[in-house]
């Protein structure tokens, strides 16, 4: 845990959070700042700053398990159709510097995205 990080302290149980899904690896919130009717986040539970740092350290196994827990949420919402997002770093609008990935659905997704 990072003594600083907005996400590691919602993990730990110090901030809260609207958990939709929880096991000792992964843990997947609801966004306080909705950008779709469906807005979650997927979040590894050990610090990682960003997807570069994650796949540098993580296991491999763990690095599909995340993204399998986005499509298994997807499908146990009934999501036909989502977007899955990673932002990697200030440039590239990361905001908490603890990886995460958006799963946003229920409204029609436009490309650029901003």
């Amino acid at each position: 845990m990072e003594r600083n990080c907005l996400f590691c302290k919602i993990v730990a149980g110090e901030i809260p959070g609207s958990f939709v899904y929880r096991d000792d690896e992964i843990v997947a919130i609801e966004d306080v700042n909705p950008q779709a009717p469906t807005h979650l986040l997927i979040i590894p539970v050990e610090h990682a700053a960003n997807l570069s740092r994650f796949v540098e350290a993580a296991p491999p196994a763990l690095v599909a398990k995340l993204f399998g827990v986005v499509g298994r949420l997807g499908s146990e919402l009934g999501l036909e159709e989502y977007r899955a997002v990673v932002n990697t770093g200030p440039a590239g609008g990361q905001t908490v510097g603890h990886l995460h990935v958006h799963l946003l659905a229920g409204r029609q997704m436009h490309w650029p995205p901003g």
